[in-house]
């Protein structure tokens, strides 16, 4: 016997996504928002973890079987309606990745605002899903940089050796509360800080990532390619000679060029034609700037067309998060980095019925221990041959800042 799912509008509720950001409900949150536009999930409808190589594949297999089991009634209609699977894959294929189908899911995307919901009984009141948060104290330790510092010296000294032309190396620092941290309210102040950012939580992996690995709208391919960032100094005349000293330096131009031709390289062959500008723009984000390019592209019209976990699958990882070429920089921060990434630069997103979706990179974000009350926050740097350790140092200081800040204020 076939399940029931069923997507209604709403009315009347222009402003539900910031509230339910602010609500803490007894399980974890999920969510994929950015400006105010979509989904806030409540509950589990179904959910599993999986692992290895073939992990992109495993998911499209699960989320196939689930959905034939569904009986949907969509009176909707358009992307992202429907039932909806959220995943966070890990960065490397040993490690754990979720997936989740919640059990209520609000959407919303321009005017209109709906709301999809498993089982026979009648629209979810909610209000019944809202309860208010407390707020915690949260003690830091972690590498203080040092170690960090020789780290990125040793890769520099690999890369003049020629044993690679670009590794991204990743650092995190803990933090601890002596009660459950509330992902809710760190999505909240992470979303009212940064509303340009695709803001998330899954699982208990939070944050507000600006770097859009893919996104399949029909046959539309889109990918942002962020590498090469500057801090910026909060006085709007000294951040536009910061951008423009940006759009101009050698080691983050080299270094934003690997991170584009992977990124073309990996949607070519799955492509009938791509759009790949010559030169990035920069995007400017509250705290930071980055070198930026919109990499565009049409699916092939083949008789077994791809779909968003091929394109995920064809593009992670990419030279922004591990390094050029592919195999020798995972190779060298497998080496050097010293710890599990986890999820953390994992992709991270959702697909619809129509395999229709949207996956970022999970950068800017932290992941809570099975106990709630423990978070590891990350920031990664792209170093490359002209990586100077203390400007690395202090890239990744503003990489980390989001974050702290967020839980600081939580």
């Amino acid at each position: 016997m076939k399940i029931r799912v069923r997507t209604d509008l709403l009315s009347g509720a222009p402003d539900l996504l910031n509230i339910a950001l602010q609500s803490n409900p007894d399980s974890e949150p999920i969510a994929w928002v950015r400006g105010n536009e979509g989904f806030i999930g409540f509950g589990e409808f179904a959910a599993i973890e999986i692992s290895g190589e073939d992990r992109f594949f495993t998911a499209k297999k699960w989320w196939q079987q689930q959905l034939q089991n569904l009986e949907i009634q969509n009176n909707v209609h358009g992307s992202g309606t429907g039932p909806i699977l959220f995943a966070s894959f890990s960065f490397d294929q040993s490690e754990i990745s979720k997936l989740i189908i919640p059990q209520v899911l609000i959407g919303k995307r321009g005017e209109k605002t709906w709301i999809t919901w498993f089982g026979d009984q009648k629209e979810p009141a909610i209000t019944e899903l809202i309860k208010k948060p407390s707020p915690i104290t949260l003690q830091w330790q972690g590498d203080s940089g040092e170690d960090w510092r020789k780290r990125v010296t040793h890769l520099v000294n690999q890369i003049k050796d020629e044993k690679v032309e670009k590794v991204v190396l990743a650092r995190s620092i803990d933090g601890s509360s002596d009660k459950p941290i509330n992902s809710r309210r760190i999505l909240q102040l992470l979303h009212s800080q940064y509303p340009t950012t695709w803001c998330f939580s899954n699982s208990g992996l939070v944050g507000a990532t600006p770097e859009l690995l893919v996104r399949l709208s029909k046959s539309l391919v889109t990918s942002r390619v962020l590498a090469g960032t500057i801090k910026k100094s909060g006085d709007d005349q000294k951040d536009l000679a910061l951008a423009a000293s940006l759009a101009r330096s050698s080691k983050d131009l080299e270094e934003h060029e690997y991170a584009v031709r992977s990124v073309a390289d990996a949607i070519t062959p799955l492509c009938s034609s791509t759009n790949i500008p010559e030169s990035p723009f920069v995007l400017h984000l509250s705290n930071v700037m980055h070198l930026a390019t919109d990499v565009t592209g049409v699916l092939s019209d083949a008789a077994t067309p791809s779909d968003i976990f091929e394109l995920v699958s064809s593009l992670h990882p990419s030279a922004a998060v591990c390094g050029t070429p592919r195999s020798a920089a995972a190779a060298a921060i497998s080496e050097i980095e010293g710890f599990s990434r986890g999820r953390y630069a994992g992709p991270v997103g959702w697909i619809d019925i129509r395999s229709d979706g949207e996956f970022a990179i999970a950068l800017r974000c932290g992941e809570l221990d099975k106990s709630g009350e423990k978070i590891r926050i990350y920031a990664g740097c792209g170093i490359v041959a002209g990586s100077d350790p203390e400007a690395e140092f202090a890239e990744s200081q503003a990489k980390l800042h989001p974050m702290q800040k967020a839980l600081e204020e939580h």
